[in-house]
């Protein structure tokens, strides 16, 4: 779905109640709503012009299998933006306004679909920052536009290490090497891959692991990490196999599996690229026993939806902290069941940080330059200056490659048909 055009002939008090309304009908029952948005031909650097509204992008998977994920993380987003203009943002001169586009096609997020999204945003010169992606290919594809716009992005769920570090993050920036506009609240693969293998070796006792992934960029670079770390740990690597796009009958790759006798299979991918299904599948093969572990990607209701009585026994982690835990989160998760009827998703609370980061940095260039309207360029200056950012999931602050300073991850098992929390981690940096 896209945004719907406000004609610019409406009257700034009138923008100001569509804004409000907009926002106040967003609901956890969405899948791809847009808060009216204008679209501008005006220059991407420039600042916000539609009659005292500043908007804020939000790109994320919201329909579909992801949508059980996408949508939570969509409403953080969302309260913090309501939330603010509430408590009268920029001392009530500016309204926020949420624009929030689908990255989902057929049902599964889609990296052409996210960069058209951020076309949208970048040709809206109102929109002075934005929220998104969920994952990491779909980021890939929206980086360089945003580095060449200087639009600041902070994404609530990317994992993947090549966004931020090494030469595959190089290749994302040419337009401006020396400029990031790319950060996230999570933590990366390489730390979330070696704590999974941690975990498997150290703590459940696994000696023998067969690997699949979906052979994405999230959830290849997920389990090659895991192979890597695994190994040096002691570990055998019976296997490492790739599924295709939109398989969905693993019975041939299970058999095979089955016939190694692993002590655990590990899924690097989501559930919306199988990762239910081969979990479902593996009692078919002979695997209804063997344990099945994975990261954030099958972190989600949907996961348990399609494994349905084999996604007991279940491990994964989330590259965050569980909000419904956390004393700091305590008013989020209460605003949030408040305002959505249901309970915070695994990443509601990095979305509900990250908007609130971004609108803290546009809150200062306003009140820096006297109470005119920022540039993007400001408020990217802004984000990448932030440490020590008090929030639901902690202090947060951002390294020189836009990762957070501080990482954590949460370990889930899956009993009785729901994600029971095992543990929390905090990540050496």
């Amino acid at each position: 779905m896209r945004l719907s055009a406000i004609s610019r002939a409406v009257g700034a008090a009138a923008l100001a109640a569509a804004v409000l309304a907009a926002c106040t009908n967003s609901s956890s029952s969405t899948s791809s709503t847009s808060s009216s948005s204008t679209t501008s031909s005006a220059p991407s650097s420039g600042g916000a012009t539609s009659g005292g509204t500043i908007k804020i992008g939000v790109d994320l998977p919201v329909s579909g299998a992801d949508a059980s994920i996408g949508i939570p993380t969509q409403n953080g987003a969302v309260l913090a933006i309501e939330e603010a203009n509430k408590n009268g943002f920029a001392g009530g001169k500016y309204k926020l306004q949420a624009s929030l586009l689908d990255d989902a096609v057929q049902g599964k997020h889609d990296p052409a679909a996210g960069a058209q999204n951020v076309k949208t945003f970048i040709a809206d010169s109102a929109v002075l920052a934005m929220i998104g992606p969920f994952n990491s290919n779909v980021a890939k594809s929206e980086i360089p536009l945003t580095n060449d716009a200087g639009l600041v992005q902070i994404a609530p769920s990317t994992t993947n290490d090549g966004l931020t570090i090494g030469d595959d993050a190089k290749k994302l920036r040419t337009a401006h090497p020396d400029t990031n506009a790319f950060f996230r609240v999570c933590t990366r693969d390489s730390r979330q891959g070696s704590t999974l293998a941690q975990i498997a070796a150290q703590k459940l006792g696994y000696k023998k692991a067969f690997i699949i992934d979906d052979n994405e960029t999230y959830g290849k670079g997920l389990a090659d990490v895991f192979e890597a770390s695994f190994k040096q740990l002691g570990g055998t690597v019976l296997g490492h196999e790739h599924t295709t796009a939109n398989q969905v009958d693993f019975k041939a790759l299970l058999t095979k599996a089955a016939s190694l006798k692993p002590d655990v299979v590990f899924y690097g991918g989501t559930t919306s690229t199988g990762g239910g299904l081969v979990r479902k599948q593996m009692a078919d093969a002979g695997l209804g026993n063997t344990p099945y572990l994975g990261g954030d990607g099958i972190s989600d209701d949907e996961f348990e939806k399609v494994a349905g009585d084999s996604a007991n026994g279940a491990y994964m982690t989330t590259a965050a902290p569980d909000a419904s835990k956390l004393p700091s989160a305590k008013d989020f998760v209460t605003a949030y069941k408040a305002r959505f009827n249901s309970d915070v998703g695994p990443y509601s609370a990095n979305a509900y940080t990250a908007a609130k980061i971004e609108i803290a940095a546009i809150e200062k260039a306003i009140n820096d330059d006297g109470g005119k309207l920022p540039t993007r360029a400001d408020v990217l200056k802004n984000v990448a200056a932030t440490t020590n950012f008090a929030s639901p999931i902690g202090k947060i602050g951002f390294d020189a490659n836009g990762d957070t300073t501080a990482p954590i991850l949460s370990l889930y098992k899956v009993a009785g048909g729901k994600r029971v929390l095992v543990e929390e981690i905090t990540v050496k940096t």
